[in-house]
């Protein structure tokens, strides 16, 4: 007789000698696997007529799940369809604003047995509890993470905290979700998913692709690719989420900043022949990086090369191009974006707007978002915090003033604009906008170049409606 257990991550096969996905473990002359090769087992021992007892579950009871109050629309509902028509395992793309959350809950319905869902932030776990408290009936709803152990039929994890029990509480679910999916790829990440047996699986997220090309581990990660996909120009169209443009505004540098700036750039130019370095090939400014730990000629590149950056992203004229865009949108519910902190308490200060960054504890953050969806605050200001997850009230304006080249960010950036309150009011379509600023004469134009290239990038995929594309050889400087 063939017997399966499941062992702090692992299915340990026992009465067989081979069978695919597995090894054998020599402490025990037994067959070994990662626990997430238990659907792939279970169909191959089922398909070869092979008898076996199965003891790897060991979920936690649940009561039958119902959601109440909720109506998918039609493209959350042919997501629904195509998941389940797959197997329910694999993934959804939808834009930020579509209605994520609300897909999960329906996918969890489906479903109707123990899941854990895994969020990447502490705002997000609270944020998905509330929602589920208030649409699934019968429902207990626990939580891991930031100082709560709760395991319950629901269980809503960091994660963080997913990583450290993944082990202990692998075979204790039958479905997984993995919110903000891109993150699963991650080195460390990836084992949650590689010590769950879950065999039902379905990964969320607005922009799936990772500069670092790590996605294509999501068919392995996850029970399969992308099973639906839609963009935000689709949603706008039929009406689901707000139209947009995208202007793009650019800026000089005071003599002052622009001779910082050369004799910066020129440095870190410098310095990257010395060493050899070409920065025209993916990880080529990772390498500069690890070499930066243990060589100064690499150290001082990368200082200088942060120095101009600093001088681009922070000039003077983007104040005051941003003082000028403020006062011609008075009255406007606008979200400014810039890439590191010391710009965001630069900007609050001198337009006495509020800020939200990593550093603003719970109270302020829920607040300063009241203020905002309420109307207290027509503007805030924000580094990376509020990029993906996070429930931002609507917004008609942002203004994104520095930021990176990655077309994730870019996206997601966009979709904080894209809410459906925006779509229509007294009938007449209101269309967002997205303020690009950006310093003429440095390198801010070609990680702008970047960001619209992988916007193109996206919308040409889905008009042509292909499932699989051939990724640019983006320069990793840029996403970083």
């Amino acid at each position: 007789m063939i017997w399966l257990s499941y062992d702090r991550g692992t299915i340990v096969i026992k009465g067989l000698m081979h069978i695919p996905f597995a090894t054998l473990d020599p402490r025990t002359n037994c067959l070994r696997a990662q626990a997430l090769n238990y659907h792939d087992i279970i169909h191959y021992l089922r398909e070869s007529d092979i008898e076996y007892t199965d003891q790897v579950l060991e979920l936690i009871p649940s009561p039958h799940f119902t959601a109440k109050d909720l109506s998918l629309r039609d493209y959350q509902q042919k997501a629904l369809n195509r998941w389940t028509r797959v197997g329910m395992r694999g993934c959804i793309v939808l834009p930020t604003g579509a209605g994520k959350t609300i897909l999960g809950i329906k996918s969890i319905e489906t479903i109707n047995s123990a899941v854990l869902i895994v969020v990447p932030t502490l705002d997000l776990m609270h944020q998905w509890t509330e929602v589920l408290s208030s649409h699934i009936t019968n429902a207990s709803i626990g939580n891991l993470g930031g100082g709560s152990e709760e395991v319950e039929p629901i269980t809503v994890a960091t994660y963080d905290s997913a990583y450290i029990r993944a082990p202990s509480l692998g075979n204790r679910f039958s479905f997984v979700i993995f919110d903000e999916v891109h993150h699963l790829a991650a080195p460390g990440y990836r084992s949650i998913a590689e010590q769950l047996a879950a065999p039902y699986r379905l990964g969320l997220t607005a922009t799936i692709e990772r500069e670092d090309k790590l996605h294509l581990d999501f068919p392995k990660l996850v029970g399969g690719g992308v099973v639906f996909e839609i963009h935000p120009t689709e949603l706008a169209k039929s009406k689901h989420l707000a139209s947009y443009e995208i202007k793009r505004m650019h800026v000089e540098l005071t003599s002052q900043e622009q001779s910082e700036y050369q004799k910066n750039f020129g440095t870190y130019q410098l310095y990257l022949k010395k060493l050899g370095i070409r920065m025209n090939y993916h990880g080529s400014f990772r390498r500069l990086i690890m070499m930066s730990t243990k060589n100064k000629i690499a150290r001082d590149a990368l200082l200088a090369r942060n120095r101009a950056m600093d001088i681009a992203m922070n000039s003077k004229s983007k104040l005051e191009l941003l003082r000028n865009i403020l006062a011609e949108n008075s009255g406007v519910k606008t979200i400014i974006f810039t890439q590191h902190n010391s710009l965001v308490y630069s900007i609050s200060n001198e337009f006495l707007i509020p800020a939200i960054t990593h550093r603003t504890d719970k109270l302020e953050r829920k607040d300063v978002l009241s203020g905002f969806r309420e109307g207290r605050y027509l503007a805030i200001v924000t580094s990376k915090v509020l990029d993906e997850g996070v429930d931002v009230p609507d917004a008609k304006l942002g203004i994104i003033v520095s930021g990176t080249g990655s077309g994730r960010e870019y996206i997601q950036r966009l979709g904080r604009l894209l809410r459906p309150k925006l779509a229509s009011t007294d009938g007449v379509d209101q269309k967002a906008k997205l303020i690009e600023i950006i310093s003429s004469n440095t390198r801010e134009t070609g990680t702008s170049e970047r960001r619209k290239r992988a916007l193109t990038r996206i919308n040409q995929i889905r008009k042509k409606g292909q499932e699989n594309e051939k990724d640019e050889n983006l320069d990793y400087e840029e996403a970083t």
